[in-house]
């Protein structure tokens, strides 16, 4: 009977760590709502029949969709680095290069998206190098926020 009780009430306390392990990865992920929320924001954008979008000579002559490429897909590195930075308080060289190497994935996987799936859009080459792009420059981005963080407002 005890060996019953004391198999009883370890599969309760591992059940009870487990919980607890749970309810905290639970709780970090609100750091990443941001970069989810970005996320889903460029695949609505990116997804958009042709026809939804404004067009704009002059826009068009310096290609700046190119730019707003750019901006979006190194929004997602970004974001994704300070979701881990405020758990953590600090993100590996690897962790953000897998974060570029997401992001740029996931710009070509829309490419891919918009030749298959999205009506009058289609494939551009130079679209996924403008993500692959923004994505590097998303990580100085954020190196150099968390920099301006830590040095003027940590110290205070």
């Amino acid at each position: 009977m005890r060996l019953l009780s004391f198999v009883y009430i370890t599969a309760n306390n591992r059940s009870l760590t487990e919980t607890a392990r749970k309810l905290e990865s639970m709780k970090n992920l609100k750091y990443f709502l941001p970069a989810a929320i970005w996320i889903i924001i460029i695949l609505v954008l990116c997804t958009l029949p042709g026809r939804d979008i404004p067009t704009n000579s002059f826009l068009e002559q310096i290609h700046f969709d190119k730019f707003v490429h750019f901006s979006l897909f190194g929004g997602i590195v970004f974001f994704l680095a300070l979701a881990v930075y405020w758990q953590r308080k600090r993100v590996s060289p690897a962790l953000l290069l897998l974060f570029v190497l997401i992001s740029a994935s996931y710009g070509l996987a829309i490419e891919f998206v918009q030749k298959y799936y999205a009506e009058g859009r289609s494939f551009d080459l130079y679209d996924a190098l403008a993500d692959t792009i923004g994505a590097i420059a998303g990580v100085w981005v954020f190196k150099i926020v968390i920099r301006l963080y830590e040095k003027h407002w940590l110290k205070k």
